[in-house]
């Protein structure tokens, strides 16, 4: 049990958190976890609507994962795959891996994060680029609010000021356009497609100036997560794709929020018909149970590693916890749970209840735009419907939401710009989606009366 200064305190850096701020205010400590829910050290449950940090998908409480670990603890808790050896149980994970992917993959590399698999694709790119003789090909384009983790290489990819600021980043290779996000950015008249052309054409501008002999990879989220929950415009990918292979770029797609059927596809590259030459996973993966992720490439990628170990000696990349036993065994039971369950079934038949809730808020005074997929959605607050306009950041509209709804025992992630995110467990029930729901409508109401008495203008219409 936490002693009084550890509960208030934790001794503890809270990623993604104003640490200043929280110096005076208790941390939300969870002690437990009940389906969707999770209950603090009071004994209070909330329903958790982000599936902790979109990656708790098949709830908090899943015993055959937790058997399955134990399993493996007690069988190997731990080997290597370093120097041609490998356990048993990441063999079997690989290749169910590449058996799902939504494109011919040829192998699977292991690591503990999405940020890791990610650092790691950017590793993969230069080192392609100089095994084929083009040293000079190493840029890699990545978008506005796109989020791809916080290592120095893929912190640099994410497209959020606040993973740059005082960071000393992003590093110099790395190149950032525009963010698809059609209500934000879209010219006043312009339809989603002639949006998507102007984002199409102003990739390939880039290029051009860039040199196409110096930019290597684009890497896209198929649904931006931390940015926002933003859907692409129509004919986004249609139009980008091509000119990809027009100046011979990787494409790299980073599945770590969309993949295993957040979108009732299970990866976003299927739903919108994406064929990576890289893809990573995490999050899901393993329901969030255990920390593991993964980079899967094509062959062509995979024949140039072989290539280069006959040249060099050795494939000189891996993290002592590459393809863990432990979490290895956790994942694999996990994709066995999705296609046992029909996971992507239910998130069919529920995620139109969510999306189609929360759309029904649209007319309150307080939402400027919602949107979603499946079981992802985001609700954007806005200052005054007609302009768009947010609140100014310091009226902490945004935290004000947040706090009412835990208030209320709704756990939501209010992200830049004031927009409210929703990832619930794959496992949420109709019945629980009703409820998710009205809890969020009673934060609003909340919000509205909290902001009115401050004096905040609020223009509905």
């Amino acid at each position: 049990m936490l002693d009084a200064a550890a509960r208030d305190h934790a001794y503890y850096v809270h990623p993604y958190t104003n640490l200043a701020t929280h110096q005076n205010e208790r941390p939300l400590v969870i002690t437990g976890g009940d389906g969707i829910f999770v209950i603090d050290q009071d004994g209070k449950r909330y329903l958790e609507a982000m599936a902790g940090l979109w990656c708790a998908s098949l709830g908090f409480s899943e015993r055959r994962l937790a058997d399955a670990a134990y399993r493996q603890m007690q069988t190997l808790p731990f080997y290597h795959s370093f120097g041609g050896k490998v356990p048993a149980i990441t063999l079997e994970l690989s290749e169910a891996l590449i058996r799902m992917a939504p494109a011919p993959m040829g192998k699977a590399l292991f690591a503990s994060s999405g940020s890791e698999s990610n650092d790691t694709a950017v590793k993969l790119v230069w080192y392609l680029n100089n095994a084929n003789g083009r040293p000079l090909k190493k840029k890699i384009i990545a978008r506005h609010k796109g989020y791809h983790g916080v290592t120095v290489a893929s912190a640099s990819l994410t497209g959020l000021p606040v993973s740059h600021a005082d960071f000393d980043l992003p590093l110099p290779q790395m190149l950032h356009t525009d963010c698809p996000h059609h209500y934000r950015f879209g010219a006043a008249g312009e339809s989603e497609e002639a949006f998507a052309e102007r984002l199409a054409n102003n990739l390939e501008a880039m290029i051009l100036k860039e040199g196409p002999d110096t930019v290597a990879a684009f890497i896209a989220e198929p649904i931006q997560g931390a940015g926002g929950v933003i859907i692409p415009p129509a004919t986004y990918f249609e139009r980008i794709v091509p000119i990809l292979k027009k100046y011979e770029m990787l494409f790299v797609v980073d599945e770590v929020i969309c993949g295993f059927g957040r979108t009732g596809h299970m990866f976003g590259s299927n739903l919108y018909g994406l064929r990576p030459d890289l893809m990573t996973v995490a999050k899901a993966i393993s329901a969030g149970y255990q920390p593991i992720s993964a980079l899967l490439m094509s062959e062509e990628v995979s024949d140039v590693l072989v290539r280069q170990s006959t040249k060099l000696g050795a494939f000189g990349h891996g993290y002592t916890y590459s393809g863990h036993p432990v979490p290895a065994a956790v994942a694999l039971e996990t994709l066995r749970i999705y296609e046992q369950d029909r996971i992507l079934e239910h998130v069919r038949a529920v995620g139109p209840l969510l999306q189609d809730g929360l759309r029904a808020l649209a007319d309150h005074p307080l939402v400027g735009h919602v949107r979603g997929v499946g079981l992802i959605a985001a609700v954007e607050l806005v200052q005054d419907k007609a302009t768009r306009a947010n609140f100014p950041a310091t009226a902490g509209i945004g935290a004000a939401l947040q706090k009412f709804a835990q208030q209320d025992g709704l756990i939501v992630r209010v992200m830049a710009g004031d927009i409210v995110a929703f990832s619930p467990p794959l496992i949420i029930t109709a019945a629980e989606v009703g409820d998710l729901v009205g809890r969020f409508g009673r934060a609003l109401d909340a919000t509205l009366a909290w902001a009115r008495e401050r004096g905040l203008p609020i223009a509905a219409r």
